[in-house]
């Protein structure tokens, strides 16, 4: 049987993934959480043998939580079940420890597929991310922005979505300094001289929608 920790903040879209899993022999969603800060809890005080999670979450998003549950345990088996269809969220969720990264429009199977793959440790994606991540590759689309490291993909996230500094900081655990040191890096690795052009092209490559940027 493989215990599953289910991470989202929609409780309606948790009870629907967690019937779907139930209704397989070996699969059991034991401990369910809502953000990124209980799933952590939940995972220290008790792991499970997998993590499926969204990436967007209140406060600290998923990608956060994967790279702060590989740093409480290595070999933590973590799958990224994502709404984002842009291959650069894959490409980050994998550099931060993930090992699958499935949409949310894909079709159930693919999900329990993954689920499976990514517990016997092996790496997975959804066709469709497979694919978009195989054209990004041959494009050489947007360099700069994969030259991002995680934690500065989440805090260019964060502050073109309107957050102050020290709410970044508070819910990355880092100090407002880092926070700052890190802007100034986005902005030299991104090429823009201020905040409405990195705003600009956080939009113009989809890494963060004008809903999520109005709070939607």
């Amino acid at each position: 049987m493989i215990g599953i920790l289910l991470v989202d903040d929609h409780a309606v879209v948790r009870a629907g993934y967690r019937a779907l899993l139930a209704k397989q022999a070996d699969l059991q969603v034991v401990a369910e959480a809502a953000d990124a800060a209980e799933a952590y809890r939940r995972y220290r005080q008790q792991p499970t043998d997998l993590v499926i999670t969204d990436i967007s979450l209140p406060g600290s998003s998923g990608l956060e939580l994967v790279a702060r549950l590989r740093q409480l345990q290595a070999d933590a088996r973590i799958l990224v079940f994502s709404m984002h269809q842009n291959p650069l969220f894959a490409e980050q969720a994998l550099r931060a420890g993930a090992l699958g990264y499935v949409t949310k429009s894909s079709p159930p199977e693919e999900l329990l597929r993954a689920v499976r793959e990514v517990d016997a440790g092996r790496r997975v994606l959804s066709a469709d991310i497979a694919q978009a991540m195989a054209l990004e590759k041959l494009g050489d689309g947007n360099p700069a922005l994969r030259s991002l490291t995680v934690r500065e993909f989440e805090i260019l996230r964060l502050l073109v979505a309107g957050n102050s500094v020290e709410s970044i900081a508070a819910s990355l655990h880092i100090s407002p300094k880092t926070v700052c040191n890190c802007h100034y890096l986005i902005k030299r690795k991104l090429g823009v001289g201020s905040d409405i052009e990195m705003t600009r092209l956080a939009i113009q490559w989809q890494v963060l929608d004008l809903a999520e940027l109005a709070g939607g």
